[in-house]
């Protein structure tokens, strides 16, 4: 006789309030709804009542893993509005933190996903390469999160000795290469608990208009760095990653290759490292009246921001569409036809962020 089986909103494998009311036949999933929305916390509205430099501490909270994306997504907005140009410096020092900070959430996420198959062991190997990135961004911007580099017209702090964070690079690309996506995909025991689960068909994932690393693993090849290249990935030979099989194991290929690359375009944007100033203005920026779109490719796929100003002191309006807002809906059909004991990481494989879509 089938029966419903909620998961959450509070539960082991995912430490924010986020519910999947899965109905099963036995131990198979017939259908499942996702619920969010457990927590709201206004951001967007906050944003009009603080002005154009409040305002990126704030939208830096948005999200604690991505808060550089959301940060300089929105810096890229009120510059667009403007028609501020942030100085060649301060693109790649952008560019460095936007790809530490995807080597961070997608380690962190490599190590939940350990966790959720029970490989302990590979759990605490990924935690220590993640603590060599946060090393680095702590080196270069003084923290381990909300990292507060951006500013409107480029950052705030540069890197003075860019060679000096050439062996924790190094370090970095032989635990991953040696370690991480050996494990994940070489693996017996990580095979089994990956290949063929929760598939997402290239169709499906078109008709639910999946992002990031969860669409690349369905075959769409689609990453902003790539279709609208912004900071310097066109200068530094930007290669995007896709598999075509959609399942777990397609998911987590394609952010390991992805963890490689983004070593590689670390390196090269700071051994191109150009001369000159942080920042095209000083003080408190004049934003006049326009509006502005951006997109970014964050670690979980494309952020979109839509930002408005009237010429005041604050934005008139800051609008914030996340990728996990687009991708969570797709655990649904992920998890038709799938053991109950596969709901933790068929969920996982997403990379859920509620923080983000409870913004």
């Amino acid at each position: 006789m089938p029966y419903t089986f909620p998961l959450g909103p509070y539960h082991p494998a995912l430490e924010e309030p986020f519910k999947v009311n899965v109905r099963c036949s036995g131990e198979v999933i017939e259908s499942a709804t996702v619920e969010v929305g457990f927590s709201f916390r206004g951001i967007e509205l906050l944003a009009q009542k603080r002005n154009w430099v409040e305002v990126i501490t704030l939208i830096e909270r948005v999200c604690g893993i991505c808060s550089n994306t959301h940060a300089m997504t929105f810096c890229m907005a009120a510059e667009r509005i403007a028609g501020i140009a942030a100085p060649p410096r301060a693109v790649h020092i952008r560019t460095v933190i936007a790809e530490l900070e995807r080597l961070h959430s997608h380690l962190l996420w490599a190590g939940i996903g350990a966790e959720d198959i029970g490989f302990h062991s590979l759990f605490m190997e990924i935690f220590t390469l993640r603590e060599r990135v946060m090393d680095t961004l702590e080196a270069i911007s003084g923290n381990r999160v909300n990292y507060g580099m951006n500013r409107i017209g480029g950052v705030h702090r540069d890197i003075p000795d860019p060679a000096a964070h050439g062996p924790a690079l190094d370090a970095l690309e032989r635990g991953l290469a040696e370690v991480v996506v050996p494990a994940f995909t070489a693996n017996p025991t990580a095979l089994a608990r990956t290949r063929g689960v929760g598939r997402l068909s290239r169709e499906e994932a078109v008709r639910r208009g999946v992002v990031g690393p969860v669409a690349r693993a369905s075959g769409l090849d689609m990453d902003v760095r790539k279709d609208h290249p912004y900071l310097a990935y066109a200068d530094l030979g930007f290669r995007s990653v896709t598999r075509t099989a959609g399942d777990v194991l397609a998911r987590v290929e394609v952010r390991a290759a992805e963890m490689l690359e983004s070593v590689r375009l670390v390196r090269a944007a700071l051994a191109g490292l150009p001369p000159g100033p942080l920042a095209a203005v000083e003080g408190v920026p004049v934003i006049p009246p326009g509006e502005a779109t951006v997109r970014t490719e964050a670690p979980r796929g494309e952020a979109f921001y839509y930002v408005e100003s009237d010429g005041g002191p604050t934005p008139a309006r800051v609008k914030i569409r996340t990728p996990s807002f687009v991708n969570i809906p797709a655990i649904e059909p992920m998890v038709i036809g799938q053991p109950l004991a596969d709901l933790s990481i068929i969920q996982a494989s997403v990379d859920p962020c509620i923080s983000c879509t409870d913004r």
